[in-house]
Protein backbone atom coordinates (compact mmCIF):
# COMPACT_ATOMS: atom_id res chain seq x y z
CA UNK A 1 0.00 0.00 0.00
CA UNK A 2 1.18 3.55 -0.76
CA UNK A 3 1.57 6.17 1.91
CA UNK A 4 1.94 9.68 0.53
CA UNK A 5 3.94 11.92 2.74
CA UNK A 6 4.11 15.73 1.96
CA UNK A 7 4.56 17.72 5.58
CA UNK A 8 5.73 21.32 5.66
CA UNK A 9 8.56 22.28 8.18
CA UNK A 10 8.21 22.56 12.00
CA UNK A 11 9.88 25.90 12.03
CA UNK A 12 12.27 25.93 14.75
CA UNK A 13 12.66 22.53 15.15
CA UNK A 14 12.72 20.36 12.24
CA UNK A 15 12.68 21.14 7.81
CA UNK A 16 10.57 19.84 5.96
CA UNK A 17 12.73 16.99 5.05
CA UNK A 18 13.15 15.72 8.37
CA UNK A 19 9.66 15.77 8.84
CA UNK A 20 8.81 13.87 6.24
CA UNK A 21 11.87 11.22 7.11
CA UNK A 22 10.15 11.06 10.93
CA UNK A 23 6.66 10.46 9.29
CA UNK A 24 8.33 7.92 6.57
CA UNK A 25 9.38 5.53 9.84
CA UNK A 26 6.65 5.74 11.83
CA UNK A 27 4.19 4.74 9.39
CA UNK A 28 6.44 1.63 8.67
CA UNK A 29 6.71 0.86 12.24
CA UNK A 30 3.09 0.12 12.44
CA UNK A 31 2.94 -1.15 8.71
CA UNK A 32 5.85 -2.62 7.41
CA UNK A 33 4.55 -3.38 4.48
CA UNK A 34 3.72 -0.24 3.54
CA UNK A 35 5.65 1.97 0.59
CA UNK A 36 5.99 5.66 1.11
CA UNK A 37 6.73 8.40 -0.80
CA UNK A 38 7.75 11.99 0.73
CA UNK A 39 6.98 14.89 -0.94
CA UNK A 40 7.81 17.62 1.06
CA UNK A 41 5.77 20.34 0.12
CA UNK A 42 5.81 24.02 1.69
CA UNK A 43 3.16 27.54 1.20
CA UNK A 44 4.90 29.56 -0.95
CA UNK A 45 6.76 30.96 1.84
CA UNK A 46 10.14 29.84 3.86
CA UNK A 47 10.84 26.31 2.66
CA UNK A 48 9.48 26.56 -0.83
CA UNK A 49 13.20 26.79 -2.41
CA UNK A 50 14.02 23.74 -0.06
CA UNK A 51 10.62 21.78 -1.70
CA UNK A 52 11.68 22.85 -4.96
CA UNK A 53 14.94 21.14 -4.95
CA UNK A 54 13.92 17.40 -5.07
CA UNK A 55 12.14 18.42 -8.23
CA UNK A 56 14.92 19.35 -10.40
CA UNK A 57 15.69 23.05 -9.34
CA UNK A 58 19.44 23.28 -8.85
CA UNK A 59 20.97 25.94 -6.42
CA UNK A 60 22.58 28.64 -6.92
CA UNK A 61 24.27 30.79 -4.28
CA UNK A 62 24.98 34.20 -4.57
CA UNK A 63 26.17 37.05 -1.83
CA UNK A 64 23.15 39.77 -1.50
CA UNK A 65 22.34 42.59 1.27
CA UNK A 66 20.87 41.21 3.71
CA UNK A 67 17.53 43.03 5.71
CA UNK A 68 20.27 45.64 7.81
CA UNK A 69 22.31 45.92 4.75
CA UNK A 70 25.03 43.38 5.59
CA UNK A 71 26.06 40.76 3.58
CA UNK A 72 24.53 37.05 3.62
CA UNK A 73 24.94 34.40 1.38
CA UNK A 74 21.77 33.40 -0.60
CA UNK A 75 20.47 30.83 -2.75
CA UNK A 76 17.66 30.89 -5.62
CA UNK A 77 16.74 27.75 -7.17
CA UNK A 78 16.69 27.11 -11.31
CA UNK A 79 15.21 24.49 -13.58
CA UNK A 80 15.40 25.26 -17.22
CA UNK A 81 14.52 29.23 -17.45
CA UNK A 82 11.88 29.24 -14.33
CA UNK A 83 13.58 30.28 -11.05
CA UNK A 84 12.42 30.70 -7.65
CA UNK A 85 13.37 33.18 -5.33
CA UNK A 86 12.45 32.93 -1.88
CA UNK A 87 12.48 36.07 -0.23
CA UNK A 88 13.32 34.69 2.73
CA UNK A 89 16.63 33.96 1.94
CA UNK A 90 17.77 37.60 0.99
CA UNK A 91 15.30 39.25 3.80
CA UNK A 92 14.44 37.53 6.31
CA UNK A 93 13.25 37.63 10.15
CA UNK A 94 16.03 34.91 10.62
CA UNK A 95 18.98 37.18 8.98
CA UNK A 96 18.79 39.95 11.11
CA UNK A 97 21.98 40.28 12.67
CA UNK A 98 21.49 38.97 16.64
CA UNK A 99 18.11 38.69 15.81
CA UNK A 100 17.54 42.48 17.00
CA UNK A 101 14.73 43.98 14.62
CA UNK A 102 15.10 47.20 12.55
CA UNK A 103 11.31 47.97 12.27
CA UNK A 104 12.13 51.30 10.24
CA UNK A 105 15.12 50.28 8.68
CA UNK A 106 14.85 47.15 7.54
CA UNK A 107 14.89 46.52 3.49
CA UNK A 108 14.00 44.16 1.33
CA UNK A 109 17.30 45.21 -1.28
CA UNK A 110 18.55 42.02 -0.78
CA UNK A 111 15.59 40.20 -2.94
CA UNK A 112 16.10 42.28 -5.34
CA UNK A 113 19.50 41.15 -6.42
CA UNK A 114 18.71 37.75 -5.69
CA UNK A 115 16.39 38.52 -8.60
CA UNK A 116 19.24 40.02 -10.60
CA UNK A 117 21.26 37.13 -10.36
CA UNK A 118 18.32 34.80 -11.61
CA UNK A 119 18.32 37.12 -14.24
CA UNK A 120 21.58 36.61 -14.72
CA UNK A 121 21.44 32.87 -14.50
CA UNK A 122 19.32 32.85 -17.80
CA UNK A 123 15.57 33.24 -15.90
CA UNK A 124 12.99 34.54 -17.86
CA UNK A 125 10.36 33.35 -15.41
CA UNK A 126 10.71 34.20 -12.11
CA UNK A 127 8.67 32.82 -8.76
CA UNK A 128 8.54 35.15 -5.97
CA UNK A 129 7.83 33.21 -2.55
CA UNK A 130 7.30 36.01 -0.03
CA UNK A 131 7.14 35.37 3.47
CA UNK A 132 8.99 35.33 6.95
CA UNK A 133 10.60 38.90 6.04
CA UNK A 134 12.23 41.85 8.08
CA UNK A 135 10.95 44.73 6.10
CA UNK A 136 7.89 47.08 6.30
CA UNK A 137 9.46 48.79 2.85
CA UNK A 138 6.48 48.37 0.84
CA UNK A 139 8.94 46.36 -1.54
CA UNK A 140 10.47 49.63 -2.38
CA UNK A 141 13.89 47.99 -0.94
CA UNK A 142 13.55 45.22 -4.10
CA UNK A 143 13.16 47.79 -6.85
CA UNK A 144 16.48 49.38 -5.52
CA UNK A 145 18.29 46.14 -5.72
CA UNK A 146 16.86 46.00 -9.59
CA UNK A 147 18.31 49.32 -10.42
CA UNK A 148 15.32 51.90 -9.40
CA UNK A 149 16.28 55.41 -7.25
CA UNK A 150 13.94 56.84 -4.71
CA UNK A 151 14.69 60.36 -4.18
CA UNK A 152 14.01 62.63 -1.55
CA UNK A 153 13.11 66.87 -2.45
CA UNK A 154 16.41 67.54 -3.04
CA UNK A 155 16.90 65.09 -5.67
CA UNK A 156 19.28 62.83 -2.97
CA UNK A 157 18.70 59.10 -2.84
CA UNK A 158 16.84 57.89 0.15
CA UNK A 159 18.53 55.87 2.76
CA UNK A 160 16.94 51.97 2.67
CA UNK A 161 14.31 50.65 4.89
CA UNK A 162 10.14 51.51 5.42
CA UNK A 163 10.31 54.03 7.31
CA UNK A 164 13.05 56.72 5.14
CA UNK A 165 10.11 56.45 2.74
CA UNK A 166 7.80 59.32 4.44
CA UNK A 167 10.81 61.70 2.45
CA UNK A 168 10.28 60.26 -0.80
CA UNK A 169 9.63 63.02 -3.35
CA UNK A 170 10.25 61.00 -6.78
CA UNK A 171 10.72 57.34 -7.80
CA UNK A 172 12.71 56.98 -11.23
CA UNK A 173 12.31 53.43 -12.86
CA UNK A 174 14.19 54.60 -15.75
CA UNK A 175 17.34 52.43 -14.41
CA UNK A 176 15.29 49.57 -13.43
CA UNK A 177 16.86 46.39 -15.12
CA UNK A 178 15.55 45.96 -18.37
CA UNK A 179 14.85 42.35 -18.24
CA UNK A 180 11.68 42.78 -15.95
CA UNK A 181 10.06 43.71 -18.90
CA UNK A 182 10.69 40.31 -20.65
CA UNK A 183 10.20 38.15 -17.55
CA UNK A 184 7.09 36.85 -16.21
CA UNK A 185 6.60 36.80 -12.56
CA UNK A 186 4.56 35.05 -10.14
CA UNK A 187 3.65 36.10 -6.44
CA UNK A 188 3.31 33.16 -4.42
CA UNK A 189 1.33 34.89 -1.16
CA UNK A 190 -1.18 33.67 0.67
CA UNK A 191 -2.44 37.05 2.47
CA UNK A 192 -4.80 38.72 1.53
CA UNK A 193 -4.37 42.44 3.36
CA UNK A 194 -3.66 45.48 1.19
CA UNK A 195 -0.55 48.06 1.51
CA UNK A 196 -2.05 50.24 3.97
CA UNK A 197 -4.70 51.07 6.36
CA UNK A 198 -5.74 48.76 10.06
CA UNK A 199 -5.61 45.75 8.20
CA UNK A 200 -2.57 46.60 6.08
CA UNK A 201 0.88 45.45 6.19
CA UNK A 202 1.90 47.81 8.33
CA UNK A 203 -0.49 47.19 11.14
CA UNK A 204 -0.92 43.61 10.79
CA UNK A 205 2.65 42.62 10.19
CA UNK A 206 4.66 45.19 11.68
CA UNK A 207 4.41 44.30 15.34
CA UNK A 208 5.66 40.92 14.66
CA UNK A 209 8.78 42.52 13.26
CA UNK A 210 9.84 44.58 16.32
CA UNK A 211 7.56 47.72 15.14
CA UNK A 212 6.40 49.95 18.27
CA UNK A 213 2.66 51.56 18.04
CA UNK A 214 3.86 54.88 17.04
CA UNK A 215 6.86 52.85 14.70
CA UNK A 216 3.98 51.34 13.31
CA UNK A 217 2.02 54.14 12.51
CA UNK A 218 5.03 55.69 11.26
CA UNK A 219 5.16 52.63 8.34
CA UNK A 220 1.43 52.87 7.40
CA UNK A 221 1.87 56.50 6.60
CA UNK A 222 5.29 56.10 4.90
CA UNK A 223 3.65 53.16 2.68
CA UNK A 224 0.79 55.11 1.67
CA UNK A 225 3.12 57.53 0.72
CA UNK A 226 5.04 55.22 -1.29
CA UNK A 227 2.04 54.13 -3.55
CA UNK A 228 0.64 57.64 -3.88
CA UNK A 229 4.21 58.85 -5.63
CA UNK A 230 4.62 55.95 -7.56
CA UNK A 231 1.69 56.45 -8.77
CA UNK A 232 2.44 59.74 -9.95
CA UNK A 233 4.73 58.42 -12.65
CA UNK A 234 3.15 55.53 -13.58
CA UNK A 235 -0.91 55.00 -13.60
CA UNK A 236 -2.08 56.76 -10.45
CA UNK A 237 -5.81 54.83 -10.49
CA UNK A 238 -3.78 51.51 -11.65
CA UNK A 239 -1.54 51.64 -8.15
CA UNK A 240 -4.17 52.97 -5.67
CA UNK A 241 -6.38 49.87 -6.76
CA UNK A 242 -3.44 47.95 -6.27
CA UNK A 243 -2.33 49.39 -2.95
CA UNK A 244 -5.72 48.18 -1.97
CA UNK A 245 -5.52 44.41 -3.79
CA UNK A 246 -5.56 41.40 -1.83
CA UNK A 247 -1.75 40.43 -1.25
CA UNK A 248 -0.73 44.23 -2.14
CA UNK A 249 0.24 43.97 1.86
CA UNK A 250 2.10 40.63 1.68
CA UNK A 251 6.08 40.24 3.17
CA UNK A 252 5.59 44.19 4.29
CA UNK A 253 4.01 45.50 1.03
CA UNK A 254 6.39 43.69 -0.80
CA UNK A 255 3.19 42.40 -2.74
CA UNK A 256 2.52 45.52 -3.60
CA UNK A 257 5.68 46.42 -5.63
CA UNK A 258 6.08 43.11 -7.20
CA UNK A 259 2.12 42.82 -8.55
CA UNK A 260 2.38 47.02 -9.48
CA UNK A 261 6.32 46.99 -10.91
CA UNK A 262 7.09 43.80 -11.77
CA UNK A 263 3.54 42.81 -13.38
CA UNK A 264 3.58 40.01 -11.28
CA UNK A 265 0.76 37.44 -10.98
CA UNK A 266 -0.56 36.18 -7.62
CA UNK A 267 -1.46 32.68 -6.95
CA UNK A 268 -1.94 31.04 -3.58
CA UNK A 269 1.29 29.66 -2.53
CA UNK A 270 0.41 26.33 -1.82
CA UNK A 271 -0.82 25.89 -5.47
CA UNK A 272 2.36 26.79 -6.67
CA UNK A 273 4.35 24.61 -4.50
CA UNK A 274 2.01 21.85 -5.63
CA UNK A 275 2.33 22.40 -8.62
CA UNK A 276 5.96 22.39 -8.86
CA UNK A 277 6.05 19.39 -6.71
CA UNK A 278 3.52 17.44 -8.97
CA UNK A 279 2.15 16.06 -5.75
CA UNK A 280 -1.42 15.71 -7.51
CA UNK A 281 0.59 12.98 -9.74
CA UNK A 282 2.42 11.19 -7.05
CA UNK A 283 -0.99 10.87 -5.00
CA UNK A 284 -1.79 8.16 -8.17
CA UNK A 285 -2.63 4.74 -5.63
CA UNK A 286 -2.34 6.01 -2.49
CA UNK A 287 -4.40 4.74 0.29
CA UNK A 288 -3.56 7.13 2.73
CA UNK A 289 -1.38 10.76 2.78
CA UNK A 290 0.15 12.64 5.32
CA UNK A 291 1.00 15.86 6.30
CA UNK A 292 1.98 18.12 8.78
CA UNK A 293 3.19 22.35 9.89
CA UNK A 294 4.17 23.20 13.43
CA UNK A 295 1.26 24.76 14.36
CA UNK A 296 -2.35 23.91 12.69
CA UNK A 297 -4.28 27.02 13.61
CA UNK A 298 -7.11 29.36 12.02
CA UNK A 299 -4.46 31.02 9.72
CA UNK A 300 -3.55 27.32 8.60
CA UNK A 301 -7.22 27.81 7.27
CA UNK A 302 -6.40 30.29 4.87
CA UNK A 303 -4.31 28.16 2.40
CA UNK A 304 -1.44 26.72 4.51
CA UNK A 305 0.46 23.76 3.60
CA UNK A 306 -1.89 21.29 5.53
CA UNK A 307 -5.23 22.09 4.27
CA UNK A 308 -3.61 22.95 0.49
CA UNK A 309 -2.87 18.92 0.77
CA UNK A 310 -6.10 18.10 2.54
CA UNK A 311 -8.55 19.60 -0.10
CA UNK A 312 -6.35 17.80 -3.26
CA UNK A 313 -6.19 14.71 -1.09
CA UNK A 314 -9.83 15.42 -1.15
CA UNK A 315 -10.62 15.34 -4.60
CA UNK A 316 -8.73 12.00 -5.18
CA UNK A 317 -11.02 10.62 -2.40
CA UNK A 318 -7.87 9.61 0.09
CA UNK A 319 -7.84 10.02 3.81
CA UNK A 320 -5.34 12.44 5.09
CA UNK A 321 -3.84 12.71 8.42
CA UNK A 322 -2.22 15.71 9.72
CA UNK A 323 0.41 15.93 12.45
CA UNK A 324 1.66 18.98 14.18
CA UNK A 325 3.43 20.85 16.79
CA UNK A 326 0.49 22.18 18.45
CA UNK A 327 -3.16 22.09 16.93
CA UNK A 328 -5.75 24.85 17.86
CA UNK A 329 -8.39 23.74 15.26
CA UNK A 330 -11.71 22.25 16.63
CA UNK A 331 -12.93 18.93 15.50
CA UNK A 332 -15.46 20.58 13.41
CA UNK A 333 -13.29 22.63 11.87
CA UNK A 334 -10.39 19.98 11.48
CA UNK A 335 -13.14 17.60 10.08
CA UNK A 336 -14.12 20.51 7.31
CA UNK A 337 -10.71 20.94 6.59
CA UNK A 338 -10.36 17.84 5.13
CA UNK A 339 -8.19 15.97 7.71
CA UNK A 340 -9.49 12.49 8.80
CA UNK A 341 -7.76 12.55 11.81
CA UNK A 342 -5.40 15.27 13.65
CA UNK A 343 -2.21 14.39 16.04
CA UNK A 344 -0.34 17.09 17.98
CA UNK A 345 2.98 16.62 19.71
CA UNK A 346 1.46 18.29 22.34
CA UNK A 347 -0.33 15.62 23.26
CA UNK A 348 2.71 13.27 23.52
CA UNK A 349 4.72 15.69 25.21
CA UNK A 350 3.37 18.83 27.81
CA UNK A 351 6.49 20.48 27.51
CA UNK A 352 6.95 22.43 24.30
CA UNK A 353 11.14 22.52 24.81
CA UNK A 354 10.72 19.12 24.32
CA UNK A 355 8.31 19.01 21.70
CA UNK A 356 10.72 21.53 19.84
CA UNK A 357 14.46 19.43 20.31
CA UNK A 358 12.75 16.34 20.07
CA UNK A 359 10.18 16.76 17.34
CA UNK A 360 11.95 13.99 15.27
CA UNK A 361 10.84 10.91 17.99
CA UNK A 362 7.46 12.73 18.23
CA UNK A 363 6.56 12.98 14.77
CA UNK A 364 7.55 9.72 14.25
CA UNK A 365 5.55 8.28 17.15
CA UNK A 366 2.17 10.68 16.30
CA UNK A 367 2.71 8.76 12.80
CA UNK A 368 2.70 5.37 13.92
CA UNK A 369 -0.23 6.20 16.25
CA UNK A 370 -2.38 7.56 13.16
CA UNK A 371 -1.02 4.36 11.07
CA UNK A 372 -2.67 2.70 13.45
CA UNK A 373 -6.01 4.52 13.23
CA UNK A 374 -6.13 4.21 9.57
CA UNK A 375 -5.23 0.27 9.49
CA UNK A 376 -7.82 -0.01 11.87
CA UNK A 377 -10.47 2.23 9.71
CA UNK A 378 -8.91 0.41 6.96
CA UNK A 379 -10.01 -2.94 8.34
CA UNK A 380 -13.46 -2.53 9.65
CA UNK A 381 -14.42 -0.55 5.85
CA UNK A 382 -12.74 -3.59 3.94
Amino acid sequence: MLVVVAPDKFKGSLTGAQVAAAIEAGVRAAMPEARTLAVPVADGGEGTLAAAVPCGFELHHVTVAGPTGQPVRAAFGLKGEVAIVEMAEASGLDLLPGGTPDALGATSFGTGELIAAALDAGATGIILGVGGSACTDGGAGMLQGLGARLLDAQGNELARGGGALASLARVDLGSLDPRIATTSFTLAADVENPLTGSNGAAFVFAPQKGASPEQVRELDAALGRWARVLGQGLDSERIDVLAASPGAGAAGGVGFAALAVLGATRRRGIDVVLELTGLEAALEGAVAVFTGEGSLDAQSLEGKTPVGVAQLAAAHGIPVYAICGRNQLSTEQATAAGFTAVRSLLELEEDVARCMSEGGSLVQRAATQLTAEFLATHAASA
